[in-house]
């Protein structure tokens, strides 16, 4: 659902603090119903750093949300949004991340580089205070965590590394293969999130029938 921002809340944000004192209206506008239950909020940001949209992509219980990556950068892709923060509220008022929170800040990270977004910031925020990933050493972490990074952009970091030593024959035949492993990764990616395959072969070169190979053997969708 997408929030509908008035003219003060379309600010140019210069910290998480700012995001904060905004999202914090927002989640107040809830009754008391429904500020016992976790919210999960993207906040799309323009290249002047202004608030392009606020969208409310989950409602859940009192301890969950379920995220959907897919719903995540839809809005970011339509509105052209080159950076994203995400936020969510924790009703019980505690603003230590979980485990989950950080699972899927890592999870979107990633999923994220796919589509050219950045995200740049999770907030936790409960009525009277928040947490923010960014201001915390935890999101420089994240970022360069590799459990959801895919195997081709570890390859082409291995690749960089060989140049850098003089490996070049290596390299070219490393690339070629790198490339074909790259579309390959992101095909089985864009299959998993349900999209078309005649979209999936414009996006990655790869042929219709590669595509419904892979769409055969592709493993089971996995929930966040």
């Amino acid at each position: 659902m997408n929030i509908r921002l008035n003219k003060n809340q379309k600010v140019k944000v210069n910290s998480s603090k700012d995001i904060y004192t905004i999202m914090k209206q927002i989640l107040l506008r809830e009754n008391k119903y429904g500020i016992t239950k976790e919210h999960f909020w993207v906040v799309g940001i323009g290249f002047d750093n202004r608030i392009l949209y606020i969208e409310l992509i989950s409602l859940g219980s009192t301890s969950l949300a379920v995220v959907n990556p897919n719903e995540v950068l839809r809005l970011a892709v339509q509105k052209n949004a080159p950076k994203i923060i995400l936020v969510h509220n924790h009703p019980s008022e505690t603003l230590t991340p979980s485990e989950e929170d950080k699972d899927l800040t890592d999870r979107l990270i990633q999923a994220a580089r796919i589509v050219s977004t950045e995200v740049i910031d999770h907030l936790i925020i409960t009525p009277k205070k928040y947490f923010s990933f960014a201001d915390s050493l935890l999101f420089a972490e994240l970022v360069e965590s590799k459990k959801y990074v895919l195997y081709y952009e570890l390859e082409d970091k291995a690749m960089q590394k060989g140049k850098e030593q003089g490996v070049s024959e290596g390299l070219k035949k490393g690339k070629k293969e790198g490339a074909k492993k790259k579309a390959i990764e992101i095909a089985k990616k864009m299959l998993s999130e349900g999209v078309n395959k005649n979209n999936i072969v414009d996006f990655t070169g790869l042929s219709k029938m590669q595509i419904t190979k892979l769409a055969i053997t592709k493993p089971n969708k996995k929930n966040t």
